[in-house]
């Protein structure tokens, strides 16, 4: 394939068609207020996005709770006051041609307390002196993961993405390493994954046939096994119970080192699985439009723009006017970020990465 097929319609199970094969990540910016509500920072970043060509964009991660919250001015999707906010983001991507997903997102043991959040872990061996949550809390957040697609759906977004990457509740849930629980969300394989499973089928009754589903998924870090992140996931797919599976690696050409995988690329490892209908993209380094190109030649549907779509915000464009297109290599000035339209706000969140900003810029 070519640089010219990213360009191309993409079906997906449920809803409309993705106009192209660019789908903007998740990007944590920081910028809503204290209680989650959309700031104006927000909705001016999301309407440049909106008119950057991406074929569907997913907001940053939003709370499901107000006690869900991992990190200060999250975005939040955890109440109704949060609707008018919601509702302008998702008419503005609407406009501009783009399909439009909200991240739904709980912090599991990792939501921070000194900015309100209320630690939920799997185990009571997580964090010292907080209790395993109970199955009646288990069923709250599942249901505020449900009602939280349900207010997406109310304002206007096309779907949701389900966060279960990088070791927040859904993704600790899956953990042998974090999770030990006896009950019937731990143990085997399919208990750990229950929640996972009750909160997608949850989401699909409520909302319908035309709202669409998608699922993050890491398989790195916080004691989870690839060979059981294969194994679900070959589930998920036969089921179709996604409209897609958004695969968060740092690198999208990681190269198994141990175990009976060892030698062939992470990203390999889900292509090579029957999908049915459902669709597959990856994140990591993708920094050019003949990247994007070779990771549809190695059996995705699709590609997951992150640091690059913050370095050039309309990165699909750049690649439909010049498929040799390089993103700028970091680290940038800060001025090149307001330039780009970051706020201040964003700018102090990208300061945390390393090598992203030049330091005294």
């Amino acid at each position: 394939m070519s640089v010219s097929d990213l360009f191309k319609p993409l079906t997906l199970l449920h809803g409309p068609a993705m106009r192209n094969r660019f789908m903007l990540a998740p990007l944590t910016s920081q910028q809503s207020e204290f209680d989650g509500t959309a700031s104006e920072f927000d909705q001016l970043w999301y309407q440049q996005l909106a008119e950057s060509g991406y074929g569907l964009i997913q907001t940053s991660a939003a709370t499901v709770e107000a006690g869900a919250i991992a990190f200060e001015r999250q975005f939040g999707i955890h109440s109704d006051a949060h609707l008018p906010g919601l509702t302008k983001i998702a008419t503005a991507i609407r406009n501009g041609g783009s399909l439009s997903a909200v991240q739904l997102h709980h912090g599991g043991h990792r939501a921070k307390p000194e900015v309100g959040g209320i630690p939920a872990p799997a185990s009571g061996k997580t964090v010292p002196g907080i209790k395993a949550i109970t199955i009646e809390e288990i069923e709250r957040i599942r249901d505020s993961f449900i009602a939280a697609a349900k207010r997406a759906q109310l304002a206007g977004f096309n779907g949701v993405s389900v966060h279960g990457a990088f070791g927040w509740i859904l993704s600790e849930f899956m953990s042998p390493h974090l999770n030990d629980r006896t009950d019937k969300y731990g143990g085997s394989l399919e208990n750990r994954a229950r929640f996972t499973i009750e909160v997608i089928e949850g989401i699909r009754k409520a909302c319908g046939p035309d709202f669409q589903i998608g699922w993050r998924l890491s398989i790195e870090r916080y004691g989870l096994r690839l060979e059981e992140m294969r194994d679900i996931t070959a589930e998920v797919f036969d089921k179709e119970l996604i409209d897609y599976l958004d695969l968060a690696l740092w690198d999208s050409a990681q190269v198994v080192r141990e175990g009976g995988f060892m030698g062939k690329t992470m990203l390999s490892i889900f292509t090579e699985l029957p999908r049915k209908g459902v669709r597959l993209g990856v994140a990591g380094k993708i920094y050019s439009g003949q990247r994007a190109a070779e990771l549809l030649n190695e059996g995705c549907d699709f590609v997951l723009i992150a640091r690059a779509g913050i370095l050039q915000r309309d990165f699909p464009f750049q690649v439909k006017a010049n498929p040799m297109y390089q993103s700028p290599a970091m680290p940038v000035t800060a001025d090149y970020l307001r330039r780009g339209g970051l706020s201040e706000r964003f700018i102090t969140t990208m300061r945390g990465w390393q090598t992203f900003v030049k330091p005294g810029s």
